[in-house]
């Protein structure tokens, strides 16, 4: 019987971690590449690489079908991992049937060096020969969270409370990922949007509520093309809303 063989980076970040949890559950062949050694990995092969240095690639990259390409540095040596590290995995896998990229809605609206490198990553994948499909989704559950509601600064949530957010939780994102593999390269497909769109005070108060806090919220006013940008909402897409976990259950879950 012939298996698919897939190939998952960084596969302990966030969305890797969530990708590592659903193919547990699939009849694929799976390999898993990272730096650092995954907590919950047995039952896959793991192979150590570094995208920068591009040590490893070639041993990771090794008799695979389709490649989804989770790993991803929004804080941290952004350029060297979105660009010259997408650049080096590309140069070794002419050999793939499939290769599938996450990226973010809205990306070409927002002016976030993070986003704009994303944007310059899909533009690089399009042009190479590379068989691949780019899947955008909305901001996660948990990086809103994480980013603007973990840290309440004398019991107040300070936030930019008009910014708004159609967030999706990354195991259905992982689950949509998982399904585009047999679905073979679509180049660009429609984007994966979460449930609902909601203004970071909207969130914060969900979250006062489903936690039973005691804490309040503090609207800052941001100024800027950034702040802009999340204000009107160019990173969320009301035409695609595909995710059913809403927020307060994700907070409700965890």
């Amino acid at each position: 019987m012939f298996y698919v063989r897939v190939l998952v980076t960084g596969s302990t970040g966030y969305l890797g971690s969530a990708l590592l949890l659903r193919l547990k559950d699939t009849e694929y062949k799976v390999k898993i590449t990272s730096r650092n050694r995954p907590q919950d990995w047995q039952q896959f092969e793991w192979i150590y690489s570094d995208l920068v240095s591009g040590e490893g690639l070639e041993e990771a990259v090794k008799d695979v079908d389709v490649i989804i390409h989770a790993a991803t540095s929004p804080m941290k040596n952004v350029k060297k991992v979105e660009i010259e590290g997408l650049r080096n995995l590309l140069s070794k896998i002419q050999h793939i049937q499939h290769f599938i990229y996450p990226s973010i809605v809205g990306i070409e609206e927002i002016p976030w060096k993070y986003y704009q490198l994303k944007l310059e990553a899909e533009e690089l994948l399009s042009k190479s020969t590379v068989p691949y499909t780019i899947a955008r989704a909305t901001q996660f559950h948990g990086f809103v969270e994480n980013l603007l509601l973990s840290k309440p600064l004398f019991n107040r949530y300070v936030i930019p409370g008009r910014w708004k957010v159609q967030s999706v939780d990354v195991h259905e994102f992982a689950t949509h990922l998982i399904d585009l593999v047999n679905n073979g390269p679509k180049g660009r497909v429609e984007d994966y949007g979460g449930p609902e769109i909601m203004t970071i005070r909207e969130m914060a108060e969900v979250k006062i509520n489903a936690k039973k806090e005691k804490k309040t919220v503090f609207d800052v006013s941001l100024p800027g093309r950034l702040s802009k940008a999340f204000i009107d909402g160019k990173n969320t897409n009301i035409n695609n809303q595909k995710g059913e976990v809403t927020f307060e259950q994700f907070l409700r879950n965890k």
